[in-house]
């Protein structure tokens, strides 16, 4: 299982919208090859800032399937005018739990 964390910076005043933004794309994850969950945490710190941590079964599936799909294109399409700055996205994988 692969983690992709999205470190997220959107414009001042428009966390309750992108938050409803992101609900509203829960669809266009939920139809992507190898997807297994996502959440959205926002900092606290720094109101702004949110983190995306999506659940793929393979780095491909994520960096391939979907980036290259409609759904990729329609989850911007519903977030990406929140941006502040691009988002910063990196993969990680558990190595351990308890």
């Amino acid at each position: 299982m692969i983690t992709e964390i999205a470190q997220i910076d959107v414009k001042p005043g428009s966390e309750k919208d992108f938050e409803a933004a992101v609900a509203k794309a829960k669809a266009a994850f939920g139809g992507s090859k190898g997807f297994h969950g996502f959440e959205l945490h926002k900092s606290i710190e720094k109101p702004q800032r949110y983190r995306l941590m999506v659940k793929w079964a393979t780095l491909e599936n994520h960096t391939v399937d979907f980036r290259g799909s409609e759904n990729f294109t329609e989850w911007r399409g519903l977030v990406g005018q929140y941006f502040a700055s691009p988002p910063e996205v990196e993969h990680t994988e558990t190595v351990l739990t308890t």
